[in-house]
């Protein structure tokens, strides 16, 4: 077997990829310990000495995608992405941007979604339905808007601090949107004074917690479904291919018992 052939191997085994991901957990990890000072002011040294072998195999690893895959290595996403992270923390690790390279640094915890292909197709299904959720997002942004102004007119005399303007009413919605604290703390003070509130803040919880979030999973969810069938489609044709394959390779074995008889 020739040398490229042997590398080709090596780096597209799944062992080699385990390792990656093992090496990027390790390495979230180490990024998680050293958000706490004293531990990261006892260990420094150690710290760095494991985050510059870590940064060392990381663009081993690319550089080894690079030279198996050549040009076609920049037309996948994925790669294009551990590229820029791995390049970017290489330039920015001795310069004075110490904020900018932490950044790459916390990145390189997303890398476990390269390595991860169910991950890899959730994001794919994520990025899919954004053009839907765009929709949902803008119908969201009117009734929100049309709430605000209802809320703004009913309630801005009763409670100022939540509906005193428009913009006090956005930032009240929001937070009954994520239902946080939404009834003791702005409901039941106005439903005190005003026993048809109830009406007011039901309906905008269920059209907008409810309805629109749910739409938002559903298409995802759809999506992910999608992919996930195409993938199922793509392993039955390539199985086909190998079976078909290993058929042709046994009756040229046959074909070649018989000649040599």
């Amino acid at each position: 077997m020739r040398s490229p052939e042997k590398l080709s191997k090596f780096v597209m085994d799944t062992r080699f990829n385990r390792f990656i991901t093992a090496l990027i957990i390790f390495n979230a990890v180490l990024i998680g310990l050293e958000t706490f000072p004293t531990i990261y002011q006892q260990y420094h040294t150690y710290f760095v000495v494991i985050d510059l072998i870590i940064l060392a195999i990381f663009t081993l690893e690319v550089v080894l995608k690079i030279m198996v895959l050549k040009k076609s290595f920049f037309t996948n996403g994925w790669n294009i992405f551990d590229f820029v992270i791995v390049l970017g923390s290489l330039i920015l690790y001795s310069t004075p941007f110490v904020s900018v390279l932490r950044i790459f640094r916390v990145l390189r915890v997303f890398r476990t979604i390269t390595t991860i292909p169910t991950l890899r197709r959730i994001v794919a299904a994520l990025f899919m339905a954004v053009p839907t959720i765009s929709s949902v997002l803008l119908i969201m942004t009117i009734i929100f808007y049309v709430y605000a102004i209802l809320g703004t007119s009913f309630y801005g005399d009763i409670s100022p601090e939540y509906f005193g303007d428009i913009f006090l009413s956005f930032v009240t919605l929001f937070q009954i949107f994520t239902l946080e604290s939404w009834a003791s703390g702005i409901f039941r003070p106005i439903f005190a004074e005003e026993p048809w509130s109830w009406l007011y803040f039901l309906s905008f919880i269920v059209i907008a917690t409810f309805i629109m979030i749910n739409l938002i999973v559903g298409e995802i969810v759809n999506n992910a479904q999608k992919i996930t069938d195409d993938f199922e489609e793509e392993t039955d044709e390539i199985k086909e291919d190998t079976s078909e394959i290993k058929e042709l390779r046994k009756e040229i074995r046959e074909i070649k018992e018989m000649l040599q008889k």
